[in-house]
C-alpha cells in the first residue's frame, strides 16, 4: 500500500458503496402499479373498494396528510426459486406495506428515515403471484416534508421494484462497513497500531475484490474474518443496547397519524425478530398498545407472542409518556395506575422502570410516585440538553423530596434515537461520566420521535460490535437485565435530591394556553365527579360509573403527552385536544350532575364543597345571585344573604379603594395596584405598583414554541394603562372594578378586580382577545418582601427556587414551573400569587411575575391567537406560607363551590384535623367498593392526624398507588388515625 491515507480512505468508501449496490442488484418492475386516492386514513378493507388507476414512476402526490393506496402486482421469476424476495420502495414519505390485509412493515423514505426495502418472501416460489398493497401517507417522519420546488408536491414515487436479496453481498457489506467506520476513528483515540492494520487490510480488500469474480469474494471474506475476531482486553466498558422507536403520541402530526405510525413501527419490529433472534425491542405507552389492540388485533397478536418470547419488552408503566411539569399529582398517579394495570392485564407483568426519555423536566415527587407504582428505575435523556449546567452524572440515585430513591440512568450517547454507528458506540464510552463507579451504560437505538425503530443495518452493526477491539463490549439486552446488572455493578452512587430542572424549553409552561386550561378544567371536573359519585354510592346506593370515569381519565391522560400539553405541537394537535377536553369536561359534569341528583332532593340549592379544606366565602348561586357560604371539608354547607364585614369600593379622585376589614387595596384608574395593605398585620404588601401588564419580545433562537430565552428579560415594556376604570359592584358581599385595556398592536383585555367580604385574597379575572405575534404577556407584582428563595406549588408538594442569579444554576431558573401558587415570604410576612390555570412563574428579588400568554409561530403559526379567560389573585399574609394556609387558599381559589338542590343538613363526608395534610382525592377503589382516599403532607412536617369519615367505617388499610393493600390502620368509629412524615403521599382503602 502506497502511503496516501486520504486517497485510500476515499477508495475504501467507494468500494463499500459498490458492495452495497449488489444487495438488490437483480430487480424487476411490477407487472401492474395502480393507485387510488387521495383518501382519508382508512382501513385496508375499505381500500379494497376504491377505484384504482394505473400510475407511473415520477408521479407526485399530495396534499399534506392525504393518503393514497397502491396495488403492486408481480410474478416471482423462475431464477428466484427459493431466494428471498423484497419490495424496494421510494416515495420520499412514510408508507405501510400490506399483504392480504396484514401489515408487513413500515416504509420510510423521507429525508429523516431509511427504510426503503421490505422482505416479501423468505424463500419464494417461482411463478408465485404477488398482490401487494402500499398505503402511502403524504407526510414524512416529522410531519410536513420540505418542498424543494414550491410548485410541486414533495411526495414523489421514484422507485417501486421487486428484487432478489443477495445474502452474501449483505454480509460482505456489513463486515467491510463496520471495519471501515472503525478505522475512521483513527483520529479520535483508536489505537494507532490497530487503526493502521485496519487501513492496510481494508485496502487489500479493495485490491482483491471484484463484483464479477466469486473467487475474489472468498479472498475478501478471508481478509475480513480475522479482523472481526479481534477482541478487547480484560477490562472494557459494557454497553447494553435496547431497540426502541420513540413515538410521540402527537407532535408535528395529529393523533390519527400516530396510530398509523404505530402500525408502521410495530409491524417492522415484529418482522425483524424472526431474522434476528437476539433482537430486543422496548416499547412504552399503554395507549399505543391499546390502539393496536382495538384496531389491528392481528398485529396485536404478533406483539403478544413476542412479549411471551421475551423479544418485545413492555416498558414505562404509564398510559403515555407524560409531561412531568404540568399535570397534577393525581394525574401522574393515574398515568401509572392505568399504565401498570394495562400491562399487567394484557401481558401479565408490571413495568419496573419509568421510561420517559424526552420530557422537559421532572418534579421532585416523581421518585415517590414511581415507588408507589412499583417502579424503582428511571430512564431519561433530555437533561443532557441543559444550556447552563450539563448533568454531572449519567448514573445516580435520584432522591425525591420525601426521601424516596430510584436508580436513574441517562444514556451517555445523549440520544434515545441512536443508530448504532461505530462512532456512537465509542462516544458512549468516551463521554460516560461515571467510570469510577460503574462499568456499564445503555444505548437506546432506533429511529424515533416520529417512530420507526431499529433497522436491519443497525442490528447487523451490533452483531459485529459485540466485543470488537476498539468498541465497548456491546450486548443487546432487556431493560430488566441492564438495570439489574447496573445495580450490582454500581453500589456506591451519588444521590441527586429533588427536582431535575430542565434548563431549556421553559416556554412550555405557557405555550398554547387553551390546552392548559382544558387540562386543568378536566382534572378538576374528574376530581369532583369521582368524589360525588362515591358520595352517591355511600348515601343513596347509586351505582358508581367506574367504566365511564376510566374512559374519561384515559382521554385526559392521552392529552397530557409531552408534546401536547406543553404546547409544542402543530395546530391540528390542538384541534384534537380542544375536542377531547370538551368531551372530558362534559362527561365528568354529567357524572357529577347525576351523583348530585342521587343525593339531593327538592328545595333551595345548598353549597357543596369538593375540596379537603373548609370554606367561608362569597359564592355565586346558580341564579347568579351572591351568597355567603360556609361549608366543611368535602361536604354540604349553608348559604345566607349576609356575611362578615362587608366589602366596599370607594372612588377617591383617580383611585378606587377596595376594602373588607382584612385587606385594603388602592387601584389607580390606569389599572395599577398602587397599594395592598394587610390590615391585621398592618403591613403594606407592595414595594411598587402591581398588576402591571408587561410585554416581552418572544423570539427564541431555536425551538420557538418550546423556549423563552434569557434575553427576553431585557425586552420588558409596560403594556400601557387601562383605557377605562369603572366600579361595577360598589359593595356588600362583593366589591368589583372593571378595567379595559388595549395591549400591544391589536389585543384587548377586560379585567374584573374583585374583593369579596371576608376574603384574604384580591382577585383579578381576565378576558383577553390576543392578536399579538411573537410576544409574551406577563403580569408583575413587586412585593415588599425580601428572601433568597421563593416557594412554588408542585404536584403533591412544593419546590423552593432562588430569587437571585448568584450562580449558573440560579440563573438557569429565570423561568420556572408552578401550580396553584407562588409565594415569597420573610419572617413574619409574605405574599402569595394564586393562579387557576397558569404554570409559568418568575421571581427576581421582590418582583413576582406570572407568565400569562405567548404567541409563537413555530410549529403552529396561529398559536394562542384568539380568546382567553383566566384568573389570578394576590394574597398577602401574616407569618409564613404554611401558617397562613396558602395551600388551602389556592385550592379554594381554583375550585369553585358546587350547588345541589335539597342537599339536606350540613355535613362533612370527609375531613382531616391536621392542616399539614391535604385530602386530595376521593374515589371508589379500582376493584372493590371500598373508598380510595389519597392525602399528601404539604408543608414538610411530621406527625399524626385523624381522618373523619361521615359514613360507617368497617376498616381501613394503607395501600400503594396501584391500590395493593398494606398494613391496617387504627379505626375508632368513623375516625382513622394516620401517621405521616414530610412530603409523604398517603393512600388508603376504607371499607
Amino acid at each position: 500500500m502506497l502511503r496516501h491515507p486520504g486517497y485510500t480512505r476515499e477508495r475504501i468508501a467507494q468500494v463499500g458503496d459498490r458492495i452495497r449496490a449488489l444487495i438488490h442488484a437483480d430487480a424487476i418492475a411490477p407487472e401492474r402499479l395502480a393507485v387510488a386516492g387521495p383518501v382519508d386514513r382508512i382501513e385496508p378493507a375499505e381500500a379494497e373498494l376504491l377505484d384504482y388507476r394505473d400510475c407511473e414512476l415520477g408521479e407526485t402526490f399530495g396534499p399534506l396528510w392525504a393518503s393514497y393506496w397502491f396495488k403492486v402486482e408481480a410474478t416471482v421469476p423462475e431464477r428466484w426459486q427459493g431466494e428471498r424476495v423484497d419490495l424496494l420502495w421510494v416515495s420520499h414519505s412514510e408508507a405501510t406495506l400490506w399483504d392480504g390485509g396484514r401489515a408487513l412493515q413500515g416504509l420510510n423514505t423521507s429525508p429523516d428515515g431509511a427504510r426503503v426495502d421490505a422482505m416479501l418472501r423468505e424463500a419464494a416460489t417461482a411463478g408465485e403471484r404477488l398482490d401487494l398493497r402500499v398505503e402511502l401517507a403524504c407526510n414524512g417522519l416529522f410531519g410536513e416534508l420540505p418542498r424543494p420546488y414550491a410548485s410541486r408536491e414533495p411526495v414523489v414515487l421514484d422507485r417501486c421494484q421487486i428484487a432478489r436479496f443477495d445474502p452474501r453481498a449483505w454480509r460482505l457489506h456489513h463486515d467491510f462497513d463496520v471495519l471501515r467506520r472503525l478505522e475512521a476513528e483513527h483520529a479520535d483515540g483508536l489505537d494507532p497500531t490497530w487503526a493502521g492494520e485496519l487501513l492496510y487490510e481494508l485496502n487489500r480488500v479493495c485490491n482483491v475484490w471484484s463484483e464479477h469474480d466469486p473467487a475474489t469474494w472468498d479472498e475478501s471474506e478471508a481478509i475480513l474474518a480475522p479482523l472481526l475476531e479481534r477482541r478487547n482486553a480484560t477490562v472494557a466498558h459494557e454497553l447494553s443496547a435496547i431497540g426502541h422507536a420513540h413515538l410521540d403520541t402527537a407532535w408535528l402530526w395529529p393523533l390519527a397519524e400516530s396510530y398509523r405510525k404505530a402500525v408502521r413501527s410495530f409491524s417492522s419490529q415484529v418482522a425483524y425478530m424472526d431474522r434476528y433472534p437476539e433482537f430486543r425491542f422496548a416499547c412504552s405507552q399503554a395507549q399505543h398498545y391499546d390502539w393496536i389492540r382495538r384496531r389491528n388485533p392481528e398485529l396485536y397478536g404478533r406483539i403478544r407472542a413476542r412479549v411471551e418470547s421475551g423479544q418485545w419488552l413492555p416498558v414505562g408503566g404509564t398510559w403515555v409518556e407524560p409531561d412531568c411539569n404540568l399535570p397534577s399529582g393525581e394525574s401522574l398517579v393515574r398515568q401509572f395506575l392505568h399504565g401498570q394495570r394495562y400491562f399487567e392485564r394484557e401481558f401479565g407483568r408490571r413495568c419496573a422502570e419509568f421510561w420517559n426519555p424526552d420530557v422537559f423536566g421532572y418534579n421532585g415527587q416523581l421518585p415517590q410516585i414511581m415507588r408507589g407504582a412499583g417502579i424503582g428505575r428511571f430512564l431519561t435523556q433530555k437533561l443532557s440538553w441543559n444550556r447552563f449546567n450539563p448533568p454531572a452524572h449519567h448514573t445516580f440515585t435520584w432522591q425525591g423530596i420525601d426521601g424516596s430513591q430510584v436508580l436513574a440512568h441517562f444514556p451517555p450517547a445523549d440520544t434515545y434515537n441512536a443508530s448504532a454507528e461505530v462512532a456512537e458506540l465509542r462516544r458512549s464510552v468516551r463521554d460516560y461520566k461515571d467510570h469510577d463507579r460503574s462499568h456499564r451504560s445503555l444505548l437506546v437505538f432506533g429511529y424515533g420521535d416520529g417512530g420507526g425503530g431499529p433497522t436491519p443495518d443497525m442490528l447487523e452493526r451490533l452483531r459485529r460490535a459485540r466485543d470488537l477491539q476498539g468498541l465497548p463490549r456491546t450486548t443487546i439486552t432487556t431493560s430488566e437485565e441492564f438495570f439489574t446488572a447496573l445495580e450490582a455493578d454500581a453500589p456506591d452512587l451519588p444521590a441527586i435530591l429533588g427536582e431535575l430542572y430542565f434548563e431549556y424549553h421553559r416556554g412550555t409552561y405557557t405555550s398554547q394556553a387553551a390546552v392548559k386550561l382544558g387540562n386543568a378544567r378536566g382534572e378538576r371536573a374528574l376530581h369532583d365527579a369521582e368524589l360525588l359519585a362515591a358520595a352517591a354510592m355511600r348515601e343513596a346506593g347509586a351505582a358508581y360509573p367506574a367504566e365511564r370515569l376510566e374512559e374519561l381519565w384515559k382521554l385526559l391522560l392521552l392529552n397530557q403527552f409531552h408534546d401536547i400539553l406543553p404546547g409544542s405541537g402543530i395546530g391540528l394537535v390542538y384541534e384534537d385536544a380542544a375536542r377531547d377536553h370538551a368531551a372530558v369536561l362534559a362527561g365528568a359534569e354529567a357524572v357529577a350532575a347525576g351523583a348530585l341528583a342521587a343525593i339531593t332532593g327538592s328545595g333551595r340549592p345548598a353549597p357543596v364543597n369538593t375540596i379537603g379544606a373548609a370554606r367561608a366565602e362569597v359564592a355565586e348561586r346558580p341564579d347568579g345571585e351572591l351568597a355567603w357560604v360556609e361549608a366543611p371539608s368535602y361536604g354540604v354547607g349553608t348559604a345566607s344573604e349576609t356575611g362578615p364585614d362587608a366589602a366596599r369600593a370607594t372612588e377617591r379622585g383617580d383611585r378606587v379603594v377596595l376594602e373588607n376589614g382584612l385587606l385594603r387595596a388602592e387601584l389607580a384608574d390606569d389599572g395599577r395596584l398602587v397599594s395592598l395593605r394587610h390590615l391585621v398585620a398592618d403591613r403594606e404588601a407592595l414595594d411598587e405598583p402591581g398588576n402591571v401588564f408587561q410585554l416581552y419580545d418572544d423570539r427564541p433562537t431555536a425551538y420557538e414554541a418550546w423556549d423563552v430565552d434569557p434575553f427576553h428579560l431585557e425586552t420588558a415594556r409596560d403594556a400601557g394603562p387601562a383605557e377605562s376604570c369603572a366600579v361595577t359592584q360598589p359593595g356588600g358581599l362583593r366589591a368589583q372594578v372593571e378595567l379595559r385595556y388595549r395591549i400591544g398592536a391589536a389585543s384587548t383585555l377586560r379585567q374584573l378586580v374583585r374583593l369579596d367580604a371576608g376574603a384574604s385574597r384580591l382577585e383579578f379575572h381576565c378576558e383577553v382577545e390576543w392578536r399579538e405575534r411573537r410576544t409574551m404577556l406577563k403580569v408583575l407584582f413587586p412585593v415588599a418582601v425580601h428572601s433568597p428563595s421563593a416557594t412554588y406549588q408542585m404536584q403533591f408538594g412544593h419546590a423552593e427556587r432562588p430569587t437571585h442569579f448568584s450562580t449558573s444554576h440560579d440563573l438557569a431558573r429565570y423561568e420556572v414551573p408552578g401550580h396553584g401558587f407562588a409565594d415569597l415570604s420573610e419572617h413574619g410576612f409574605g405574599v402569595a400569587l394564586l393562579s387557576d390555570c397558569k404554570y409559568g412563574y418568575s421571581t427576581l428579588g421582590g418582583e413576582m411575575r406570572i407568565s400569562l400568554l405567548r404567541s409563537t409561530s413555530v410549529p403552529d403559526p396561529d398559536a394562542d391567537a384568539g380568546s382567553h379567560r383566566f384568573a389570578y389573585a394576590v394574597m398577602p399574609h401574616a407569618g409564613g406560607w404554611r401558617e397562613a394556609g396558602v395551600v388551602a387558599e389556592a385550592a379554594r381559589f381554583a375550585a369553585p363551590l358546587r350547588w345541589a338542590s335539597g342537599a339536606g343538613e350540613p355535613r362533612s363526608w370527609l375531613s382531616v384535623d391536621d392542616p399539614n395534610l391535604m385530602l386530595d382525592t376521593v374515589k371508589r377503589a379500582e376493584d372493590t367498593d371500598a373508598l380510595l382516599l389519597r392525602l399528601y403532607e404539604a408543608h414538610g412536617a411530621r406527625g399524626r392526624a385523624r381522618l373523619r369519615v361521615g359514613w360507617p367505617v368497617a376498616g381501613a388499610v394503607l395501600c400503594n398507588l396501584l391500590e395493593d393493600a398494606g398494613e391496617p390502620l387504627p379505626v375508632d368509629g368513623g375516625v382513622i388515625e394516620i401517621g405521616y412524615r414530610p412530603h409523604q403521599i398517603i393512600s388508603l382503602l376504607v371499607r
